[in-house]
């Protein structure tokens, strides 16, 4: 998955990462909301794969990306490595299917974990350091947010990947929208008021 080094590639550095990068247009990066599924019988998370994450989630506009470890949207379990950055927005959310449980740990960085109740009230608010886990059932309306630059995570849920995996709160604003900014830092300020979300 490590992109070859060609005449048009770069290197780029992020922390102790040096890596070399395929440049991406602009519109190719706000439309790159993960990596290609693996192949083969043996996925290994090699620290290639770590650095080209944290750049990658660096860059993009939404501050975060996906590298599925499932091999295809099919799965009937769902796994994946979520690479995230201060400031990324991740809308309050719930698996609803039978049996739709979510597990999430937490590989570097510190991840803050939000539930709410359907009306959007706060309910808990945990901050995960590294080697944190939390564990949630089907129905939890919950949202992450990363306190630490490079925080990543692991996710493990149901499949296989529908539109009926998840369902957004209507009171949580759309991803991009005017609202979002707005909301990230309100949420931040009521319960993490000590890693507020960088300023563009």
């Amino acid at each position: 998955m490590m992109l070859p080094v060609t005449p048009s590639t770069f290197e780029t550095r992020v922390g102790k990462c040096s890596l070399r990068v395929r440049p991406l247009r602009q519109s190719h990066r706000a439309m790159r909301l993960a990596f290609p599924n693996p192949t083969g019988p043996v996925f290994k998370l090699t620290p290639e794969l770590i650095c080209q994450g944290k750049i990658e989630s660096r860059e993009s506009p939404r501050r975060r990306i996906i590298l599925p470890i499932h091999r295809e949207q099919e799965d009937l379990v769902q796994r994946m490595v979520n690479f995230l950055q201060p400031g990324t927005y991740i809308r309050a959310h719930q698996h609803p299917r039978v049996a739709a449980s979510e597990t999430i740990v937490v590989t570097s960085g510190v991840l803050g974990f939000v539930t709410f109740d359907s009306r959007g009230e706060i309910l808990t608010a945990d901050r995960l350091p590294t080697g944190g886990l939390v564990d949630i059932v089907a129905g939890v309306w919950h949202t992450v947010v990363a306190l630490e630059e490079d925080t990543i995570i692991i996710e493990i849920k149901r499949g296989p990947y529908s539109e009926e995996d998840k369902v957004f709160a209507e009171w949580a604003p759309l991803e991009g929208s005017e609202g979002a900014s707005a909301y990230l830092t309100s949420l931040m300020e009521q319960v993490f008021s000590a890693a507020s979300p960088p300023q563009d």
